[in-house]
C-alpha cells in the first residue's frame, strides 16, 4: 500500500527543530496571557488518541491546543488540514509538515491510526472560522461525521477539546444570509467552488481591525470510548459517536463561558491579573 503520509525531507526536519526550539521556549510567552486550561490529565497517556476541537475566528486553538499537548505528553499531534492548505508546496507547506500538518483525507487519517499517532481535527472546517453575527461559539459542522467513523474504525478514543475566546476577538457585524453574506459566498463560489469561505465583516477595538484582548479558556474534556457495543448498528453507532462528541463540546462551551462572566482577568485586564479564575487542582 502506497503510503499517504509523505516522508519528510531533510528541510522539514531541520524546520521541525526549529519549530521545537522556538516551542520549548515559548512558555513565558504563553503564560503572559495565562489562557485557562483544565482537563489535560484527561489526554490519554500513551498519545494513542484523536483530539475534536472547535475552531474559531482567531484560530488560536490550531496552535494552542498541540503545544499544550506537546508540553503535557512530549509528542507532536498531528492536525489533518484542509486539502488545499495540506497540498501547498514550497515553504509554506514544509511549515505545515514541520508542525506536523497533513492533508486531512481520511486515507492520511487512516496512516496515521495504524502509526498510533495524536491526531487534531476540526470538523467544521473553513466554515467554522469565518463565523457570521450570532454564529460565535457554535459548532458548524453540517453533518460531517467522517471523525467518528474513522476513530470507531480503529478503536480511537476521541477527547473532544473546547476553546472559548477565539470568536470575541473581533465582532461580526451581519448574519450568513445578509446581502454581504450572499455576495460574498457568490464570489468564493465561483473562485474556489467552496461554499464554505463565504467572508464576515468584522471590527475589533472600535472601528478598526485592533484585536480586542481576550482571555483563552481551553478544556479537554473526558475521552469518548468509540469500542461499539455489542450488536450495536454500525451506522447508528457513527452517529451516537458524533453526536456524544459534539455534546461534550457544547456542555464544555457553555460550562467556560458561566465560568469566563466571572473572571475579572476576562479581558486581559492587567489590574486583574492576581485574581484571574484557575483551574481547580
Amino acid at each position: 500500500m502506497k503510503p499517504t503520509v509523505a516522508r519528510e525531507t531533510a528541510r522539514v526536519r531541520s524546520l521541525r527543530r526549529a519549530l521545537e526550539f522556538t516551542a520549548d521556549r515559548a512558555g513565558p510567552l504563553v503564560d503572559a496571557t495565562r489562557p485557562y486550561v483544565d482537563g489535560l490529565e484527561h489526554l490519554p497517556r500513551d498519545g494513542r488518541f484523536l483530539v475534536v476541537g472547535n475552531h474559531t475566528q482567531a484560530g488560536v486553538e490550531s496552535f494552542l491546543v498541540p503545544y499544550l499537548v506537546r508540553r503535557s505528553l512530549g509528542v507532536l499531534v498531528r492536525p489533518l488540514v484542509d486539502r488545499q492548505m495540506g497540498r501547498m508546496r514550497g515553504l509554506s507547506g514544509d511549515l505545515l509538515a514541520a508542525a506536523g500538518g497533513v492533508v486531512g483525507s481520511p486515507e492520511t487519517a487512516r496512516e496515521l491510526m495504524r502509526r498510533d499517532e495524536p491526531i487534531l481535527v476540526f470538523p467544521g472546517g473553513a466554515r467554522e472560522i469565518s463565523k457570521f453575527k450570532g454564529e460565535q461559539n457554535t459548532l458548524l459542522w453540517e453533518g460531517r461525521a467522517g471523525f467518528a467513523r474513522l476513530a470507531i474504525e480503529h478503536a480511537y478514543p476521541i477527547v473532544p477539546a473546547a476553546l472559548l475566546g477565539g470568536d470575541e476577538i473581533y465582532r461580526s457585524l451581519v448574519a450568513r444570509d445578509s446581502a454581504w453574506g450572499r455576495l460574498t459566498g457568490a464570489v468564493s463560489r465561483r473562485m474556489t467552488g467552496r461554499t464554505d469561505t463565504a467572508m464576515p465583516l468584522l471590527r475589533g477595538i472600535g472601528p478598526t481591525m485592533i484585536p480586542r484582548p481576550q482571555r483563552m479558556y481551553l478544556r479537554f474534556a473526558a475521552p469518548i470510548d468509540t469500542v461499539a457495543p455489542q450488536g450495536a448498528d454500525p451506522h447508528e453507532w457513527v452517529t451516537t459517536v458524533k453526536r456524544r462528541t459534539q455534546q461534550a463540546l457544547e456542555r464544555a462551551l457553555a460550562d467556560l463561558g458561566e465560568l469566563r462572566r466571572t473572571d475579572p482577568y476576562r479581558r486581559l485586564d492587567p489590574r486583574a491579573r492576581s485574581v484571574a479564575l484557575e483551574p481547580a487542582r
